[in-house]
């Protein structure tokens, strides 16, 4: 849903709804010229006409709408303006007039989704996975590229290249804007589901901005998991990952105070949790255990799940997390994962054990600028009773962050802390 028109602030409200819809739109203008490169240069038109007109003409009654139509319209006049339209017509095999899809799919086993097509296009096997993961981010998420490299712990200048380098890849090895069949699709579906779930992280806790909830980007990603659950039944791994976002969606109306603030965990009012979306997490989790033997995604939700179903901060089973935070290592370790299990271990064993998983973390070349190391790391001194060192690692977790809520929460604690 498009935010409310600003009158007084015609710009504002452009960078608004071009950051919420901007995924839509360029999935849109995709299907039409069949290149993500082009349709995302597209919207960026799109954006630029609204920043001319909107301020003299005002704010129409449906922005995002206004920016779709108008992106649209310039891809339909980019193709007539080709030599070659006829050819390109009868390649695309459509009415340009008649840009919408079907109500009904023709095939029961395709996904009639654009939003969904742009994610199985940017994950296509010609891209690295690190591509793969940033190029969707970028236009299905909207994130720029400083979030995107914030998400992936890596320098911005990385981020850029990948993304400039895939969109070239994508066009000149002709790549098809389509859902995949078959054994195509089964290929490209482990980094389809990582990026459906960085797009929720983004959305869960931004890493930049004055907000700390982007609940748009919550919702894509809610929405295209319940699609790719409902069309690979026998995946255990898209059950999962449903499960996963299923059972954090259900948190969100908790996890920030009336300011938009965070709300950490254990200070949430759990009678704002979502029970609805609880049993739909639980269910999904319960089709990805019939399916099959549990992964990455499937070791999440139930860690996911220990907390959805404690009904105190206090009577959530921590030894069971720290457990299945061990497995998660095993099966797919990385420096964020060990960060986790040391949370839990603190809980489940006490801060002394933990503290000691974190500093083995402190040479993590890819922790170096994680905010959440540090933070976690203060928060364990403080258990300890070593409050100057608790508030030095509040501070530089608030120096580290990006976002704005989470830079005041941050602050708050040591200001609080000794």
């Amino acid at each position: 849903m498009s935010p409310q028109p600003s009158t007084t602030d015609p710009r504002g409200t452009v960078e608004t709804v071009f950051r919420m819809e901007s995924p839509r739109i360029i999935a849109g203008v995709a299907r039409i010229v069949r290149d993500v490169g082009i349709a995302e240069e597209l919207a960026q038109d799109a954006l630029v006409a609204a920043l001319e007109q909107w301020p003299r003409e005002g704010v129409p009654d449906n922005p995002g709408a206004w920016l779709t139509a108008t992106a649209r319209h310039r891809a339909v006049d980019l193709i007539r303006r080709r030599e070659n339209y006829a050819r390109k017509l009868a390649e695309i095999g459509r009415d340009l007039s008649a840009v919408a899809p079907p109500e009904e799919p023709a095939d029961p086993d395709d996904i009639d989704d654009d939003l969904l097509r742009l994610v199985f296009t940017a994950c296509h096997p010609v891209l690295s996975a690190e591509a793969r993961t940033a190029l969707t981010l970028r236009l299905l998420g909207g994130l720029t590229t400083a979030e995107i490299a914030r998400a992936f712990l890596v320098p911005e200048p990385t981020v850029a290249q990948r993304i400039v380098r895939a969109k070239r890849t994508l066009a000149t090895r002709n790549v098809d804007f389509e859902v995949p069949y078959g054994s195509d699709r089964e290929a490209r579906l482990g980094s389809v589901l990582d990026v459906i779930y960085l797009i929720f992280n983004e959305g869960y806790a931004a890493t930049a901005g004055d907000d700390w909830l982007r609940p748009s980007l919550c919702e894509d990603a809610l929405r295209l998991a319940r699609v790719l659950s409902a069309l690979m039944p026998k995946e255990p791994e898209v059950h999962a990952l449903t499960a996963l976002l299923e059972f954090q969606t259900s948190r969100a109306a908790a996890r920030t105070g009336p300011s938009g603030e965070p709300v950490l965990l254990k200070d949430q009012n759990r009678s704002r949790w979502n029970r609805m979306l609880i049993i739909r997490g639980i269910a999904a989790l319960d089709r990805a255990h019939a399916a099959g033997a549990p992964g990455p995604y499937a070791l999440q939700a139930a860690i996911a799940a220990c907390h959805a179903t404690a009904h105190t901060y206090e009577d959530t089973d921590w030894p069971r997390i720290a457990t299945l935070y061990g497995l998660l290592a095993a099966r797919a370790p990385s420096p964020v994962v060990e960060l986790n299990r040391a949370v839990a271990v603190s809980m489940a064993e006490g801060p002394r054990p933990a503290l000691e998983i974190v500093d083995a973390l402190a040479a993590e070349p890819a922790l170096r600028d994680y905010h959440l190391l540090p933070s976690v790391r203060g928060d364990l001194l403080l258990r300890l009773g070593r409050t100057a060192e608790a508030r030095a690692e509040f501070e530089r977790a608030a120096t580290l962050t990006r976002n704005a809520r989470e830079r005041d929460l941050l602050l708050r604690r040591a200001a609080q802390t000794g």
